[in-house]
């Protein structure tokens, strides 16, 4: 099977490139999904989040509130990378089960999702990384007008990531997602082309 990292930067629309590539019939495995999952109430992964950030972060129903541990995780490098100690393990644990699964299954090809394939080395594990590439600005504009952050926290967050430069260093395949989406099916059916026409092809 056919491994395949997906990648970029917050606000690149990766996002939008995994699901038309599930549109087109490539098995997804959705890190983000799986992050969600793994602090669903009641979970282990949930209560060392709470012991280590704050037991208000969970309400009385059990549900984790995640503006307020996005606040306080972000806030610092330091925070950052203890709730990723925390939540990778669980994470890496359940996306290895799914590529399992879907090996088990018959599928050829496989995309793995994750907004932090370079920056955990990951990419390595891959047979094939394809980068969605946005700059900077465009990124800025999409996180404040779409998802409603303050452009210093938009900002904020782009830079505790990897520098752009670095991740199209680890790329095999580009995305250029600066343009409107209707610009983007057409990208994703040539990666689709390819992938169908010249890896799988030397797999067999």
């Amino acid at each position: 099977m056919l491994r395949i990292g997906l990648t970029g930067g917050i606000g690149s629309g990766k996002s939008s490139v995994a699901a038309l590539l599930r549109e087109r019939g490539f098995v997804v495995v959705d890190a983000d999904r799986i992050a969600r999952d793994v602090l669903q109430p009641g979970s282990d992964v949930l209560k060392e989040v709470a012991a280590a950030f704050g037991d208000d972060l969970v309400d009385a129903s059990g549900a984790l509130n995640r503006k307020l541990l996005a606040q306080r995780a972000f806030a610092s490098e330091e925070q950052t990378q203890k709730l990723n100690s925390i939540t990778h393990p669980a994470i890496r644990k359940e996306s290895s089960r799914q590529f399992d699964a879907a090996e088990a299954e018959g599928a050829r090809v496989a995309v793995y999702d994750m907004p932090l394939l370079v920056e955990l080395g990951l990419h390595r594990q891959m047979d094939f990384t394809v980068v969605v590439d946005v700059s900077e600005e465009e990124r800025v504009r999409r996180l404040v007008q779409l998802r409603g952050l303050s452009e210093a926290d938009a900002r904020s967050r782009i830079a505790r990531q990897i520098d752009d430069d670095d991740r199209l260093a680890a790329a095999d395949y580009v995305i250029d997602n600066n343009g409107p989406l209707s610009e983007l099916a057409p990208q994703v059916d040539a990666l689709v082309d390819y992938v169908e026409r010249e890896l799988l092809q030397h797999q067999r």
